[in-house]
């Protein structure tokens, strides 16, 4: 198979995995949030969105990484000397870290499965910044490939991933916020 044909298929199995990666957390933040609804609600929804992780993490999610790092694999076997490139050191380094993500998310998926929650929807929102943060490493060193442009590039994801932090941190104080201003508003009308 031609090379460019071998690029492409890693490259849209890399998209795939990506938006299974994106997705999964965005429903674990959802099954966490549905402890806190009343029955018949919480059972109903739960329900549904080990259903959804399911079908995401085990037809789209799983598949793409393991066709993403075939492919990957293969373009390497045809062309070793990218192997020789220390921007492609790197960037195996972060497709390492992007598995370690996922196997976490492995973890998560199985408690959620069967009920157990140890997460805070907070610490799950900034669990979902990180395939984010990967993301943006892995394109900024394959396309710059400049050893002193990808160290810039991974000082400016650190970078990244510190304003993201402080943007979760106010979205949840502004979420805080009106979820007091909705109780107090509700309590005065009671009254």
């Amino acid at each position: 198979m031609d090379f460019l044909y071998v690029k492409a298929l890693h490259i849209i199995f890399v998209v795939t995995w990506f938006a299974g990666l994106f997705y999964i957390p965005r429903l674990f933040i959802y099954h966490v949030e549905a402890e806190k609804k009343p029955e018949p609600a919480k059972t109903i929804l739960q329900t549904q969105y080990k259903l959804m992780s399911k079908r995401l993490w085990y037809i789209i999610t799983w598949p793409s990484a393991l066709l993403a790092s075939f492919f990957a694999i293969w373009l390497l076997v045809k062309n070793p000397y990218y192997l020789s490139e220390p921007w492609m050191h790197v960037k195996l380094a972060f497709v390492l870290a992007l598995y370690f993500y996922h196997y976490y998310c492995q973890v998560i998926y199985g408690q959620l499965q069967r009920d157990i929650i140890k997460y805070s929807t907070f610490k799950l929102r900034i669990w979902n910044e990180v395939a984010t943060i990967i993301l943006f490493a892995v394109v900024f060193l394959v396309t710059l490939k400049s050893a002193i442009n990808w160290i810039w590039g991974v000082i400016g994801i650190i970078l990244f991933g510190v304003l993201l932090m402080l943007g979760i941190r106010l979205y949840k104080k502004i979420r805080e916020k009106k979820s007091w201003e909705k109780a107090e508003k509700e309590g005065l009308e009671r009254e």
